[in-house]
């Protein structure tokens, strides 16, 4: 399981309790373990935190708001998927839109993504 030391955890207690709207609106539907799935939110990893971790399939999701495309996020966003992805963790990175346009279409490709087809 990946963790963080006691400053990203502190960190994410405070992003726990400051949720975006979509963060909020995704963690209401994933908090009902869609597909048996769970779910922790703003869960630490290394010095990053994440949006929500499926420590069972090792899947990251991340919502990603208009905030992730300026400045330094996308070089930060990249290394922090490098780190996930070299530590066996799929990253699947969603726009705040979708989750605010289809949530039931998100929580669908997040199932989808986590659950391999059976047969």
């Amino acid at each position: 399981m990946l963790h963080g030391p006691k400053k990203t955890q502190a960190l994410a207690g405070e992003l726990r309790r400051n949720m975006s709207l979509p963060e909020v609106l995704l963690w209401q539907e994933l908090r009902k373990r869609p597909g048996g799935l769970k779910f922790r939110r703003q869960h630490p990893a290394g010095s990053f935190i994440l949006d929500f971790f499926c420590a069972r399939h090792r899947l990251a999701i991340e919502v990603d708001g208009e905030a992730h495309d300026r400045g330094d996020r996308p070089v930060r966003d990249q290394r922090r998927d490098a780190m996930l992805i070299a530590a066996g963790i799929r990253v699947l990175r969603i726009p705040a839109k979708e989750v605010l346009g289809d949530l039931d279409a998100v929580v669908a490709h997040i199932v989808a993504t986590a659950l391999p087809p059976s047969g």
